[in-house]
């Protein structure tokens, strides 16, 4: 009499329980380990989705194994370019300034501050600022008990510290530009490895998921970033128009408020408040109306059609995502707080929603279409 083989024990489940609390201790830990690198993750992760179709397009220019390298380093090379450039043309005007102003400071804490000639124009309350400014800052007695109180060790002090952020910043951007290029390099790969961890934690739905979180990402790109600088060209036309001083430099701080929900008005309000206050009445009711008009219809339409009708987000859940994001990660949750909120949407739909129908069965393999000649030895 043969015996016959025991069947495969299922693992029991003190031991599926230590697997989990295995692989949750060693992803705590990585975590940890890895926190201060968080925001350079995030970052790669948000531009590697926003800019995959375009980095698709780029390699089907460059095939084989060469553009499998260059591709990736030219595509993050780009993105370096795009971000450092303005950053760093901003420290040198910065640095510029800076060094006119220290001398004036200087000068004014032993002469005083001279009233500029606009705020005798100012309507109303013209000549009341006018007389307490030179009852205190054009008075160099005054000026210097209000100057005096500068310390030098305090401004040396915070030159310090915005020094060591400004170096921390740069090397968290390099390890952004380094995960990027990998991602480039990988992402096919990476992503495929996604699906499948998604297939056996979530379920086949989890691949849903997952493009509704993609769909808010690049909708969030476009709907803030691009968005956001077609607001600043509007504004900077506006601005030209009305003879607002450097009209360019104007359009652009307002394009890059914009980006942030509600943060346009900062900006053109205060052009709008300069214009008043030099005598431009008419000047100032335009850049307040047609900023209001913009930002407006931005905010309210534009907005949330691009990055909730990508993803099939109302516009509660978009706004929630955007501030609390905000809020709570930095500007990268600008591009997080959606796609949090699109996969929290995906699993109400998919908990709450009946399903209309029922899941096919796969097809025969004889039914199946093959991709191409076979090969093989014939029968």
């Amino acid at each position: 009499m043969i015996a016959s083989n025991p069947a495969p024990t299922q693992q029991p489940n003190s031991q599926q329980w230590a697997r989990l609390a295995v692989a949750a201790g060693f992803a705590i830990g990585g975590l940890w380990i890895l926190h201060d690198f968080l925001p350079a993750l995030a970052w790669a992760v948000v531009l590697s989705i926003a800019l995959w179709p375009l980095y698709c397009r780029v390699q089907r220019q460059f095939p084989g194994r060469a553009g499998r390298i260059a591709v990736p380093f030219l595509m993050t090379t780009a993105v370096a370019i795009l971000f450092a450039a303005p950053l760093i043309l901003l420290g040198f005007a910065a640095a510029h300034e800076m060094r006119l102003i220290f001398p004036k400071m200087m000068e004014a804490r032993h002469s005083g501050i001279a009233l500029p000639d606009f705020i005798n124009e100012i309507p109303v309350i013209g000549a009341a600022i006018a007389d307490w400014w030179s009852a205190n800052l054009a008075d160099p007695q005054m000026a210097q008990a209000m100057l005096g109180h500068v310390d030098t060790r305090f401004v040396a002090e915070s030159a310090r510290h915005f020094g060591v952020q400004v170096i921390h910043r740069f090397v968290i951007f390099c390890f952004t530009l380094l995960t990027l290029f990998f991602l480039f390099r990988d992402g096919a790969v990476l992503a495929e490895d996604l699906r499948t961890l998604s297939d056996r934690v979530v379920g086949k739905r989890g691949e849903t998921i997952g493009r509704h979180m993609i769909a808010a990402v690049n909708g969030t790109v476009v709907g803030l970033v691009l968005v956001g600088l077609a607001e600043g060209v509007l504004l900077g036309i506006a601005y030209v128009a009305v003879g607002l001083p450097y009209p360019a430099l104007s359009g652009a701080a307002t394009g890059v408020l914009a980006v942030i929900p509600f943060g346009a008005p900062i900006f053109y309000i205060g052009a709008s408040i300069y214009m008043f206050m030099i005598g431009k009445t008419v000047a100032a009711i335009v850049i307040f109306a047609a900023g209001s008009f913009v930002v407006f219809v931005a905010d309210h339409f534009i907005r949330p059609f691009l990055i909730g009708g990508s993803a099939r987000l109302p516009f509660l859940w978009v706004l929630l995502g955007l501030l609390g994001g905000l809020e709570t990660m930095g500007i990268i949750g600008l591009f997080l707080g959606p796609a949090t909120m699109a996969a929290l949407i995906a699993l109400w739909r998919e908990w709450t929603e009946s399903p209309t129908e029922e899941a096919l069965p796969p097809p025969p393999p004889t039914a199946r279409v093959s991709s191409g000649p076979r090969r093989g030895r014939r029968p």
